[in-house]
């Protein structure tokens, strides 16, 4: 494969606003500051957002790539419990676990994303790793060595939505990029459950359509999302509208090498091999 030409490249550096997040240098005064307050956010509500972490004009560019990327998502729809595993029907009925909501979303996955790509860039660059790494404090962190989960393209239309439900995995790193014409909101539940207390009748009220403790977190695009979704329970209102929702989904973790499932593959890819992917200016290490 030829090289990629450094003109064709957009480099995530002159689209970060390096003033307000000096992801650079971590060790200078501003840049610790940023990370005091991220760490303060994080263990308060289990979510730290960084505004305007990608200039308007940054944004800009992501708006226009992700309209285009858009086709090439595959949309997937169904039904699931908040748990994301097969319920124990023994349960009795009104139980938490037994209780199933509705979903329905695209995913443009890591080997349809061109290498070219703005977004790709901003994921594989490692001073973002750097920052994310710094924030959550867990010791070094990987990115994902699947090729379709790495890095997706989330893309929602009109009806689209996901259900309450907790993540499997400890965090998640998400990049805003386009809201929707209505609807399509992030709404949390913080600290729902512990490792010690699942609180099921806590939760079996939110999935009955309790609203009190709902906190809805304005993902403004150019916003960078660390969540912490293992143990607070969150979903995406249903989109309205004729306008796209896109949001990047960053995968990171603090083991190297991590793979997604070929049943996670097929529900949320429709296949299970890859096309050939471009390697990273970034290799994963």
């Amino acid at each position: 494969m030829a090289p990629t030409p450094d003109s064709v490249i957009r480099w995530p550096d002159r689209v970060i606003d390096l003033v307000r997040y000096p992801v650079l240098d971590l060790d200078q005064p501003a840049a610790v500051a940023v990370v005091d307050r991220a760490r303060s956010q994080l263990a308060g509500t289990g979510a730290v957002e960084l505004p305007g972490y990608v200039t308007p004009g940054g944004i800009a560019e992501l708006v226009a790539e992700a309209e285009s990327l858009a086709p090439r998502a595959h949309h997937s729809e169904g039904v699931g419990t908040a748990y994301l595993e097969y319920p124990d029907f023994s349960l009795p009925e009104g139980h938490p676990r037994l209780t199933w909501g509705h979903y329905a979303v695209g995913a443009v996955s890591y080997d349809l994303i061109p290498l070219t790509s703005l977004l790709r860039r901003i994921y594989e660059w490692p001073p973002l790793l750097g920052l994310v790494s710094a924030i959550l404090d867990r010791g070094p962190l990987y990115r994902y060595a699947d090729p379709f989960g790495a890095l997706n393209l989330a893309v929602m239309g009109d009806g689209d939505e996901l259900q309450w439900h907790f993540d499997q995995t400890d965090f998640v790193v998400s990049l805003a990029i386009q809201t929707a014409a209505a609807g399509g909101d992030f709404e949390v539940v913080p600290r729902i459950r512990t490792p010690d207390d699942e609180n099921e009748d806590r939760v079996a009220a939110v999935l009955a359509g309790d609203r009190s403790g709902v906190v809805t977190l304005p993902m403004t695009p150019g916003t960078l999302l660390i969540f912490e979704g293992r143990h607070s329970l969150h979903r995406v209102s249903p989109v309205a509208g004729p306008h796209f929702r896109h949001m990047g989904l960053l995968a990171y973790d603090t083991v190297s090498g991590t793979q997604g499932s070929e049943l996670l593959r097929e529900n949320r890819y429709g296949r299970t091999v890859p096309f050939e992917t471009p390697p990273s200016l970034w290799p994963v290490s």
